[in-house]
């Protein structure tokens, strides 16, 4: 069992959109959240060999926990697309080299698909240098692709990422809703759970 001491936690990893989205699903938790960029320490870039969420999520929150000795979560997320299996998943980092590219992409090879369904998955590690425990929390939300990219808002494959029970992408939906139903929110809100129950202050 993984039980907080000091009310801070480091979210390991430089992505300014995702590090918001956990800040501001975890921010009634009690717990400052600092990401690797508001931290004075060096933190190796993580190589992500893993073929599961849980073992890339493991390697990015034991290189920064190791490295800072603070309590870290890490996320390891990916789109899932019914029609294109094995080719995102837990390798939807590495299907183009930046958002824009991915996006295109996928718009491309979905272009003569019917089945259009799609299911983003996220896995929250928690993790403990001073045991070297870790935790892990699982989050899913079924949806469909949109055709075309819709929406400003989010990050990755948001602008095309329509969730079950909706008709706006996640991108159009806003950060306040998104956060309400995606599948981080769902992952984070296990971890939530967690915190609250193991919580001591030191």
């Amino acid at each position: 069992m993984i039980v907080p001491g000091m009310n801070q936690f480091l979210v390991a990893t430089h992505n300014k959109g995702k590090t918001k989205e956990i800040q501001a699903i975890l921010a009634d938790v009690g717990f400052t959240v600092l990401s690797l960029d508001e931290i004075h320490q060096n933190v190796p870039e993580p190589k992500e060999t893993g073929t599961t969420y849980e073992e890339n999520a493991l390697i990015k929150a034991k290189i920064a926990g190791d490295v800072t000795q603070i309590l870290t979560i890490a996320d390891d997320s990916g789109l899932e697309v019914g029609a294109l299996p094995g080719q995102l998943g837990v390798y939807s980092a590495r299907y183009g080299a930046n958002d824009g590219d991915r996006i295109t992409k996928l718009l491309t090879a979905m272009k003569e698909k019917t089945n259009r369904t799609a299911a983003f998955v996220s896995c929250i590690v928690l993790y403990d240098p001073k045991t070297q425990e870790h935790q892990t929390f699982m989050g899913k939300i079924e949806g469909t692709l949109a055709t075309e990219k819709k929406g400003e808002g989010g990050f990755g494959f948001d602008p095309l990422f329509v969730p079950q029970g909706y008709t706006k992408t996640f991108a159009e939906l806003g950060p306040e809703e998104k956060n309400t139903v995606s599948h981080r929110a769902k992952a984070l809100a296990k971890l939530k759970v967690y915190l609250s129950a193991n919580k001591r202050i030191s």
